[in-house]
């Protein structure tokens, strides 16, 4: 099921059959202070600008990766401090390669754009892996952690029950402050954020206006693929480090 609970989703979001998603709704159906001097001047130049990925990280909560796309590159920003078991879990499937020739099955224009569990060919990545001996296991469900479903944040996807998500992911392409709201058909919880995009949100904004239309597909019932891009978008790896502007907004506004 979806944020809903009721019949159509973006879907139950979910990470293993059936997510979905109905019109914009989950339903389950400064200015820098100038510094005077030549050398105060150049010194300030060589520290602004990009930082890597290290840096960001020694920070101490930030894990910066990068999604290269085939409508191009998105750089997020994750937040180990905040949702520290979600952000172990997510760098646990990208570092084996488990989002690599996967797809944005779900884009929902005014909500979401939805990926990680699917191939081009519509099969679940969880089947093979799991079939490979490597099953998904669902994780704590992080949605109190103070990150909410603002445009251009990450989160994770999962079935109504609150502690379902497994590899699935969104990034709101709007404001959903739905996503953060509990209720009884979401399990009592919201949908639990991990992250941001700090580069690349034309990417984002690109792949939210493609064409769509269902896939009917077997085994699959409840709606989740009612929204699949008709030319497949495709998650050519997820890997971490990059760098990202300072002072980077996800907001795009």
């Amino acid at each position: 099921m979806g944020p809903d609970g009721t019949t159509s989703v973006v879907g139950t979001f979910g990470a293993g059959g059936g997510r979905r998603a109905s019109g914009g709704e989950w339903r389950y159906t400064g200015g820098m202070k100038h510094v005077l001097g030549g050398m105060a001047l150049f010194a300030l130049v060589g520290c602004v600008g990009t930082r890597s990925a290290s840096q960001a990280g020694a920070e101490g909560r930030l894990e910066i990766v990068e999604m290269r796309t085939s409508k191009g590159t998105i750089v997020l920003e994750l937040d180990r401090e905040r949702a520290p078991v979600t952000v172990a879990n997510f760098l646990k499937y990208a570092d084996r390669g488990a989002y690599d020739g996967t797809i944005f099955h779900r884009v929902v224009e005014n909500f979401v754009i939805q990926g990680g569990g699917y191939t081009a060919e519509l099969v679940e990545r969880a089947k093979i892996d799991q079939a490979a001996g490597n099953p998904d296991v669902a994780i704590v469900n992080e949605w109190r952690n103070g990150l909410k479903n603002e445009r251009g944040t990450i989160g994770m996807a999962r079935e109504a029950q609150a502690d379902t998500a497994t590899r699935e992911f969104y990034i709101n392409v709007q404001d959903n402050p739905r996503l953060d709201t509990p209720r009884a058909q979401t399990g009592d919880a919201g949908y639990a954020v991990f992250g941001r995009v700090v580069r690349g949100m034309e990417v984002v904004d690109a792949i939210r206006k493609v064409a769509t239309a269902p896939r009917p597909t077997a085994g699959v019932t409840d709606g989740s693929l009612n929204n699949v891009p008709t030319e497949a978008i495709v998650i050519l790896s997820v890997k971490r480090g990059g760098t990202v502007g300072v002072g980077s907004s996800s907001s795009g506004r």
